[in-house]
């Protein structure tokens, strides 16, 4: 694998995360201004009703941020399935376009099992622009944890320097925000002697991992 120094992938990361939550917080401020000057009562309770929406869906992404790609303090070495799933389905709700199916046979997964769970997922609800199902799948078998994503709709739109980079390769104009998290997976999977792939057709994407410890 190419070597990314750990500044450069952090600073990338950071851009990704800047760059998810700059509309829903440029959103509350709007809203904000908006509030203050506007007198008419109904379009008072408009205003209020884009800050709570905007307040959501940054909390939302921040959660997914502090599992995704942060140290996720305050949780062991071991995360109870249920604090991804309840993170995957406050994205999927700010989509509203996306069924969700869940196939998790363990209660609980190691922290890298979870960064790949999160990750693998957003690039799921990322491909599905016209929405769709997204399938998670997650179990412990043989001392390892093995993760499946399957996104599939009627438009799929995967960059597949993301699916390459998964895999260990790196874009030939280098690491990106849009590349970062997969690089991350990636060492990740390297850590742990796993293994990454991807599977693109015109029906579906399918990421999988095997993790082997925790």
């Amino acid at each position: 694998m190419n070597n990314i120094d750990a500044v450069t992938l952090a600073s990338q990361l950071c851009s990704r995360l800047c760059h998810d939550l700059l509309s829903p917080v440029g959103a509350l401020s709007n809203g904000l201004e908006l509030l203050a000057e506007e007198e008419d009562p109904e379009m008072r309770q408009r205003c209020l009703e884009l800050l709570e929406t905007s307040a959501r869906t940054s909390a939302n992404k921040l959660k997914f941020f502090r599992l995704a790609y942060g140290a996720a303090g305050g949780f062991a070495d071991r995360v109870d399935v249920s604090e991804p799933k309840a993170v995957i389905e406050a994205l999927a709700a700010d989509s509203r376009k996306v069924e969700i199916n869940w196939a998790l046979a363990t209660d609980s997964l190691p922290k890298p099992a979870v960064k790949v769970m999160l990750n693998f997922a957003q690039i799921g609800l990322e491909a599905l622009v016209r929405g769709g199902t997204l399938d998670v799948g997650a179990e412990r078998r043989d001392g390892a944890s093995e993760i499946v994503v399957r996104a599939a709709g009627p438009k799929i739109a995967f960059d597949e320097n993301i699916g390459r980079t998964l895999q260990g390769e790196l874009p030939a104009d280098g690491l990106s925000g849009r590349t970062a998290p997969a690089h991350m997976l990636a060492l990740l999977a390297e850590n742990a002697e796993g293994d990454l792939q991807y599977h693109l057709s015109d029906e579906a994407l399918v990421l999988g991992a095997v993790l082997p410890g925790g």
